[in-house]
């Protein structure tokens, strides 16, 4: 087989399991919660801290990779999702799958990127198109699959095999990336240690702190010093970043208008998405009594609507440019996430399997509006650092989200009295994290009205671009 069709499988094979690892867990948090003694909300902890890994070995894939080369990087990465994955079905404390969960976001954060950076470097550009093609693929697939084959797995086996069917997929990753991955290394300089030193260690107290408040693995005076320090390390980030010649996140990309409000205007909408794995498994199986199953029967539909908007956004975005499309989007999308709240016991399951259908689909256009907005006006040099701190984002606003739904459900429980599986709660909840999705509209009005139009295909001969290209070199 070819370099361009082989190498994108091999690298499907690792961001599948990573996929469907993430959305198949989520449909068993009721159960998991059970076995090991915890209420469910504390199980946020398991989630944010997946993704806290994410955020804080994504920026140093891509330094690791060329340091060591990218073959036994990706086999090493898929090694420690493995381990990660055993940590994971044997954990019999709260604490040990949150520290299993870190381990495998520490795989998972060198896997993908540094599959996507073998593509980049092994694919003739004429075939690049259709390699990475192939990736969106099993990204599309995972979270589809993930749901029905957590809650099957939960239902009529026990929830620790969900972390076993990741090992003879990852098995057989390593072995073809040993046989067919190429051994690509390049020359790099000395890496920012000091500040990776900084944002690792912000973001981990900044994120564990918060999501610990409500005496979750530690006390709440320690929750609320380790988030204090976190976000006092963060911001000595900020002058370290401007005294050092190559710093790990360069922060100037934020003076372009559309990285700026594409990350800041995405965080906040995915703030409220990042909930929705979270909310809506326990909604539906300790508010409506359902089955690990049946809730995956339901909550998959979403993925598949997301596909299907796939073959539509770039059609979309051509037709009514970025600006018109992330606001409009937003609010829909938004909307249709506070309506997840309405569901109660007796709503008819076609009316929920539709409403979660058509949110799929306004959800993955955002996604693909987002997601190309932010490298509008980033020049080819300085690509790599964008995609690395608008990644960062990303999986912080995620594991923000999961962790103020999780607050909101809490906070809804104290304030009426009921049981935490009780609807009302549910409803308040998906308001809260709704709303917040909505305030993303403040960031994307600030667009230009021409923002991204080369991207979208809707550029004139002559007519300015969004955004001067000056402002997208290094030290202006």
């Amino acid at each position: 087989m070819r370099p361009e069709r082989l190498l994108p499988l091999i690298v499907a094979t690792a961001l599948f399991i990573e996929n469907m690892d993430s959305t198949a867990i989520a449909t068993s948090l009721p159960q998991i919660a059970s076995d090991l003694g915890v209420e469910p909300v504390a199980l946020k902890l398991a989630l944010t801290t997946y993704m806290l890994a994410l955020a804080v070995f994504i920026p140093v894939s891509g330094w690791v990779a060329d340091r060591f080369g990218a073959r036994p990087t990706f086999m090493a990465a898929i090694g420690v999702f493995l381990i990660g994955s055993l940590g994971c079905a044997a954990s019999g404390s709260l604490g040990e799958l949150v520290a299993a969960r870190f381990l495998q976001g520490t795989g998972g954060a060198m896997m993908v990127p540094v599959g996507r950076l073998v593509l980049l470097r092994s694919v003739p550009k004429a075939e690049l198109v259709r390699a990475l093609s192939w990736l969106t693929i099993p990204a599309l697939l995972g979270p589809m699959l993930g749901p029905v084959l957590g809650g099957l797995i939960t239902t009529y086996g026990h929830w620790r095999f969900i972390f076993l069917i990741n090992i003879p997929m990852g098995l057989l990753g390593i072995w073809l990336a040993w046989r067919h991955i190429p051994m690509l290394r390049s020359a790099v300089g000395p890496l920012d240690w000091r500040g990776f030193a900084l944002t690792s260690a912000g973001l981990g107290l900044t994120i564990f702190g918060f999501a610990s408040m409500g005496r979750h693995l530690v006390s709440t005076p320690l929750a609320v010093g380790c988030t204090l320090l976190g976000m006092v390390l963060l911001a000595l980030y900020w002058p370290h970043s401007r005294r050092h010649a190559h710093p790990l996140l360069q922060l100037d990309l934020f003076r372009l208008s559309t990285f700026r409000n594409g990350v800041i205007g995405g965080s906040l909408f995915r703030i409220g998405i990042g909930a929705t794995p979270f909310l809506l498994p326990l909604m539906l199986q300790m508010g409506f009594g359902l089955n690990p199953l049946q809730s995956g029967l339901i909550t998959f539909t979403s993925a598949a609507g997301a596909m299907f908007m796939k073959t539509l956004a770039a059609g979309i975005l051509k037709r009514f440019g970025f600006r018109r499309v992330l606001i409009v989007n937003a609010l829909i999308a938004s909307a249709l996430l506070c309506g997840f709240g309405l569901f109660r016991a007796d709503t008819p399951y076609p009316l929920m399997v539709g409403v979660l259908l058509v949110s799929g689909c306004f959800r993955s256009l955002q996604f693909t509006s987002l997601n190309a907005i932010v490298y509008a006006d980033v020049d080819p040099a300085r690509m790599s650092q964008a995609s690395s701190l608008a990644a960062m984002a990303q999986q912080v606003s995620l594991a923000m989200g999961i962790t103020i739904g999780g607050y909101a459900l809490s906070m809804a429980s104290a304030a009426t009295g009921d049981p935490m599986g009780a609807a009302t709660n549910f409803g308040f909840a998906f308001l809260t994290v709704g709303l917040i999705s909505a305030t993303s509209v403040a960031a994307m009005w600030r667009l230009s009205p021409h923002a991204g139009a080369e991207m979208a295909g809707r550029a004139q001969p002559g007519e300015e671009m969004s955004e001067p290209k000056s402002m997208a070199r290094p030290g202006t």
